[in-house]
């Protein structure tokens, strides 16, 4: 893989991106965008993502059903799931795991299909990304629970510090997001300074959580270095020496493309 940046996790395969799906590419492409991880959320974005993979090289495909998205969620579903991630073009399952937020009527559900998705992946021998709103507390407890046994990402991690370094000494990746370049987002850079260059990766998961000077706007892949950037100056080292560390990360955790 050459050197440049990377997208850990974005949905460029949603609908917000049919219309000008091209330009949204060729504008990556343009930000030195060397690998981009097309994350599924549902069956139409796992559809779209994996048709998305057989026409441009630069694509992984991720696939599993989203807590907001457990309407469809079946046996029938599941064996999908588990026949797709046998397939080398997918490279994790995910995204997967508990928000609060947005659903607070089928926490136990949510719970059980979390757990159930987990055990795909480790029968599958693929890692896990990890959505988790609200949640953070549950979601730790069922990942020591039910430990991925092939790497674990905390999606745009959104915890405190101290959770952070839970996850650290567990050994999951954690992926850092647009909230980084906020203003407001203290937090978020705290956690930085504490993760270890070897368990770090950073995403876009476009179209939302759009970093500094674009926030409120439609996110997408090409915005990948602003969050970089700021990464590295946190970390206070080059941003080409991030790109490589970013670069072994991900090879690391999703396998060498």
């Amino acid at each position: 893989m050459k050197l440049g940046w990377i997208d850990a996790h974005t949905h460029l395969n949603s609908d917000v991106f049919v219309e000008d799906f091209v330009d949204v590419l060729n504008r990556a492409l343009e930000a030195q965008i060397v690998r981009i991880n097309l994350v599924g959320v549902d069956l139409k974005d796992t559809h779209r993502a994996l048709s998305l993979v057989d026409k441009y090289e630069l694509f992984d495909v991720s696939v599993g059903l989203h807590p907001s998205s457990l309407k469809e969620y079946s046996q029938e579903v599941m064996e999908w799931f588990e026949e797709l991630a046998h397939d080398p073009r997918v490279v994790c399952v995910g995204e997967i795991g508990l928000d609060y937020h947005w659903h607070t009527d089928n926490i136990e559900e949510q719970k059980r299909v979390f757990r159930n998705q987990i055990h795909l992946a480790n029968k599958v021998g693929k890692p896990v990304m990890i959505h988790s709103r609200k949640a953070m507390r549950d979601t730790i407890d069922i990942l020591k629970e039910v430990k991925p046994q092939y790497g674990c990402v905390m999606h745009c991690f959104s915890g405190t510090v101290d959770e952070a370094l839970e996850c650290i000494e567990l050994g999951f990746m954690i992926s850092i997001g647009g909230p980084v370049t906020f203003k407001n987002g203290q937090e978020a850079r705290e956690v930085v300074k504490v993760v270890p260059l070897s368990q770090l990766l950073i995403e876009t998961d476009a179209p939302y959580l759009t970093p500094h000077p674009y926030r409120g706007k439609r996110n997408e892949s090409s915005y990948i270095p602003y969050i970089g950037e700021k990464v590295a100056e946190i970390k206070e080292i080059e941003v080409v020496k991030l790109q490589e560390v970013l670069i072994n990360n991900y090879k690391k955790t999703f396998g060498p493309k």
